[in-house]
C-alpha cells in the first residue's frame, strides 16, 4: 500500500505523486483506486489498488539502487546488436516499458554507445530522450539532487 503523498514510479510514464485514494462504483462493485498524478507531464493517472502490480508501480529507487544505474552507465564495453533499426527499437521499448531502472539505464547507455557509431534514426533518438528524462527524474529524486546535476554526470559519463 502506498501513502497520499508518496513518490512513486509507473512504468513509461514516470515518477508521479500518490494525490488521493477514489473509490468508485464499477458494474455494481466498489473499487478503490490510487490518483496519481505523473511530475514530469501534470497528467492524472487512476490505477486500482489491486492491480498495483500488474500495473508496476513501484517505490522510487533506493540509493543503493542509484549507485547501480551508475555502475551500468558507466560500463562502456557493451556489444550493441547490430541488428536493424526497428527490431532495436521494439526491443528498446520493451525494456522501458517494464519499468525497471536497471532496464531504461541499459537502454540510455546502448543508444549513447550506438550514437558514438552512427546517426540514431528518429525513433531511437526519440526513446534517447524518453529514457533520459525518466532516468533523471528519478535519480534526482533518490538521490537528493537536482535534474540539472543529474544531467550534467550523464554528460561527463557519456562525453568519452
Amino acid at each position: 500500500m502506498f501513502k497520499i503523498g508518496e513518490k512513486v514510479v509507473y512504468p513509461g510514464h514516470g515518477v508521479g505523486v500518490i494525490e488521493g485514494m477514489q473509490a468508485k462504483s464499477i458494474s455494481g462493485h466498489e473499487q478503490k483506486f490510487y490518483v496519481l498524478r505523473i511530475l514530469e507531464s501534470d497528467m492524472t493517472i487512476m490505477i486500482p489498488t489491486t492491480n498495483v502490480a500488474a500495473a508496476g508501480l513501484r517505490p522510487v529507487i533506493s540509493k543503493e539502487m542509484v549507485r547501480k544505474v551508475y555502475r551500468i552507465l558507466r560500463t562502456k564495453k557493451v556489444e550493441v546488436d547490430q541488428q536493424t533499426w526497428n527490431r532495436r527499437y521494439r526491443e528498446y521499448t520493451e525494456m522501458i516499458k517494464t519499468g525497471s531502472v536497471l532496464e531504461i539505464a541499459k537502454v540510455l547507455r546502448d543508444l549513447f554507445v550506438l550514437k558514438a557509431d552512427k546517426e540514431l534514426s528518429f525513433g531511437e533518438r526519440k526513446m534517447l530522450d524518453t529514457a533520459r528524462n525518466l532516468l533523471v527524474k528519478e535519480l534526482s529524486i533518490a538521490s537528493a539532487h537536482t535534474e540539472e546535476k543529474i544531467m550534467d554526470d550523464l554528460k561527463t559519463i557519456f562525453a568519452h
